[in-house]
Order: C-alpha cells, then sequence, then structure tokens
C-alpha cells in the first residue's frame, strides 16, 4: 500500500526551502491541512484544497479522508514535538510518509555552536512552564520551544525563582526565515520587550551561589519541600525509592501522600514516570499541588479522597507506595488487587497497629520486612550525642505474574 497521507516539514523560508519529494506530494494532494502562518508560506499554484485545524485541535478531519491524497502541513521535524507524531499513533507505518525539515532545536544549535546531543530540548507549547524545574542544573543548556510571545519573561521569572537568576537566556525569533533575530540576557535582568510569538529560548543554566542543591536521584532534602510534618523524611525516601524502582513510562500510586513526596521523587526519575497521589486531607492535597510544580513535575495527577474508595476506577500502576492509612479495612487488599503483575508494592509503618498489619498480610502473600534506624547526631548541652528518629517498618512485595 503506498502512502495516501505526507506529513511535509515546512520551515520559515516557506515553500522555498522545501525538496522535489515535499512539494510533489503538495502538488499531488487534494487537501492540506496547516495552520494559518503555514498555508499562507504556500505559493497561489497549488490546487489543493486549504484546511485549517479544528478548534479544539483534532486530526480527526485527517482520518476521516483516509484513502485519498492528503498533505499535512508541521513546523520543522513533524516527529519532534510535532502532530506527525500524533497521527503516527493513529496511521499505520505503511499509509504515512513524514519528510521533515530541520528542526528549530537543529536551528538554534547551529546558530548557537551547541553540541545537539548534549542538549535537554524541551516545549512549553501548551505544556506548565513548571516543568522546567526539573531540569535546571548548573552547566546544563536547555533548548526550549515557546508557546508565544510571553513564554521568555515567563521562563526568566521562573529561572529566578529557583535560583537560577544568574542563567544566560538567548531568544531566537523566526528561525531559518529572513526576519530571524536573537536576544540575549540573563535571567535576573531580562527585559520584557516585544518579542515574536514564533521564538525559541536558548539558556545556559548557572545557580546563584546559594541555591540548593537537588539531585535527581532519591532522596532530596526535607527543606525542599513544603510539609506539615506528614512527610517521609529524606533518607527513608530515598530507601522507599530504591525498593519502588521506577522504570520510564511507569505508573506509581502514592496512597496517602502526605507532601507529595514520594510521587514527586519518582516522577523526577525519568520524563516518562507518571504518578497519582491520592489524599483526602486538603491542606496537604495544597502543598502537593505547589510541592509538584516547585520541583518541577507538574502532570503529577491529584486524586482527592480517601483510600480504598479513592483507587476505584483508577488505572491500574505498576507500583504502590502506602505511607498511610495501612490499618484502614480493604486498603492493602485493594492495592494489592489492583497492581498489576509483576508489579512492586512498598509500604511503611511506624505504629505497632499499623507494624501488626504489615506483618499479618506478609504470612498471607508475602514480601520482605526491613526495620530501619536512621539517628542524627544533636546538640546535648556543651556536646553532641544521636537522637534516634522513630524506627519505621517496610514492606516490600513483588506481585506474582500468574496472581
Amino acid at each position: 500500500m503506498s502512502p495516501w497521507l505526507t506529513v511535509v516539514g515546512i520551515g520559515e523560508d516557506g515553500y522555498g526551502g522545501l525538496g522535489k519529494q515535499a512539494r510533489r506530494a503538495l502538488l499531488g494532494a487534494e487537501r492540506v491541512f496547516g495552520s494559518p502562518r503555514q498555508l499562507e508560506l504556500l505559493p497561489p499554484c497549488l490546487k489543493a484544497v486549504r484546511l485549517g485545524w479544528p478548534s479544539p485541535f483534532s486530526v480527526n478531519p485527517v482520518l476521516a479522508l483516509r484513502g485519498s491524497p492528503v498533505c499535512v502541513l508541521a513546523s520543522g521535524d513533524p516527529m519532534l514535538f510535532g502532530v506527525g507524531a500524533t497521527l503516527a499513533r493513529q496511521v499505520a507505518a505503511e499509509e504515512l510518509q513524514v519528510l521533515p525539515a530541520p528542526s528549530s532545536y537543529s536551528l538554534a544549535a547551529a546558530r548557537l555552536g551547541w553540541p545537539l546531543q548534549e542538549v535537554v530540548t524541551l516545549s512549553v507549547v501548551a505544556r506548565p512552564v513548571a516543568a522546567l524545574s526539573a531540569q535546571l542544573f548548573s552547566g546544563v543548556r536547555l533548548l526550549v520551544l515557546s508557546n508565544d510571545a510571553s513564554s521568555p519573561a515567563a521562563i526568566a521569572a521562573l529561572l529566578r525563582e529557583r535560583g537560577f537568576g544568574p542563567s544566560r537566556m538567548t531568544v531566537l525569533e523566526h528561525l531559518g526565515g529572513s526576519a530571524e533575530r536573537r536576544l540575549h540576557g540573563t535571567a535576573q535582568d531580562w527585559a520584557d520587550e516585544a518579542i515574536a510569538d514564533l521564538n525559541l529560548v536558548a539558556i545556559d543554566c548557572l545557580a546563584a551561589a546559594d541555591t540548593p542543591r537537588l539531585s535527581r536521584l532519591a532522596g532530596l532534602p526535607d527543606s525542599a519541600f513544603n510539609h506539615d510534618g506528614q512527610l517521609t523524611k529524606r533518607d527513608v525516601r530515598a530507601i522507599t525509592l530504591a525498593r519502588l524502582a521506577p522504570q520510564p513510562g511507569e505508573l506509581l500510586w502514592d496512597v496517602g501522600a502526605g507532601s507529595g513526596s514520594i510521587g514527586i521523587e519518582w516522577m523526577r526519575a525519568h520524563p516518562s514516570c507518571r504518578a497519582l497521589a491520592i489524599e483526602s486531607d486538603d491542606g496537604r492535597q495544597q502543598l502537593i499541588e505547589h510541592n509538584r510544580d516547585a520541583l518541577g513535575v507538574p502532570g503529577l495527577q491529584l486524586v482527592r479522597g480517601r483510600a480504598p474508595q479513592a483507587l476505584e476506577g483508577l488505572e491500574r500502576p505498576d507500583a504502590i507506595f502506602i505511607g498511610g492509612g495501612v490499618t484502614r479495612e480493604n486498603v492493602l487488599a485493594t492495592c494489592w488487587d489492583q497492581l498489576r503483575p509483576g508489579g512492586r508494592l512498598v509500604a511503611n509503618a511506624v505504629t505497632l497497629q499499623s507494624e501488626l498489619a504489615l506483618v499479618q498480610w506478609r504470612e498471607q502473600f508475602g514480601g520482605e520486612l526491613t526495620r530501619i534506624h536512621i539517628a542524627q547526631a544533636q546538640p546535648l548541652g556543651e556536646f553532641d550525642t544521636w537522637r534516634q528518629a522513630l524506627p519505621i517498618t517496610l514492606l516490600e512485595a513483588v506481585k506474582p505474574f500468574d496472581a
């Protein structure tokens, strides 16, 4: 079967910058879809009917024309944060051909002399700017596709708020076109001047001297989270996440999430990790919302409710952490039942009653119990002594594939 759908990457240089294959596809198409800006780049000689995207955006009008010659215009590389990726999920490979142009990332890297394989590429097109927070480390270079003209100022404000005001920023407008322009500055001194909607922000990250050091590894400082005392402390959190073992694309239920620290650190482990934070307390729900944005994982989904009732109808997870409520009727049983085969369940207990619940559950279903004792050196008069934190009993169980 020959492809009926062609996705053409088109740059700021318009039709003149397209190769022969892309021009041939456009000349042979009956209909061409694209944004108004992209459609205006086409010459009058094209006979195809020009169609703008519906609002809200949908590729259904394209799919409805299956079998007839159709072209879709995309900016630069259609498979990089583009409509090509969306269509490829719904159209078989043999029915689709994609003809990419240089992406904005490639053009920006070429202008700046940045090796593209050493750069983190991000997009805030219809995405929260807060997601950048998880990528902020001194020495890291970011290329960020902007949503519109307001994005550079919003990014500069975020960098200042996160302690990265000294970072150098370059805004590149209309890359690859005759109106291409660059603006330079630092986040702390960024001027709110007129910027084109079509722009990309390059960031050379540099933290201020007093900025807290936040690693991607498990065990962020407790001070990184706003909390009311309901927080899995740093060392226990690191041990717990090591047992949960996040992998790309996996989903975690953080049950009795408190301040959301386990779910947040799970998502920071890899950009494709997902988490649901289940919490019934209104105040803690607000803490979770603050912490997820501050630590760069705005995609963490807050489920407002109390387990086990709030667990009904949720997507089945690959891992579950129970930080509170193990003594509540059916919480452990419901979590185990909903966990995917091969998934990991980790539960922490502090009280005698919750510890007994874990012991009884283990006798029936198996797993491993670990006792965690942590002490910290603290002043005692003129000297120091060890202050013992409350011991934690940790249950880890892996669900059999035949369960």
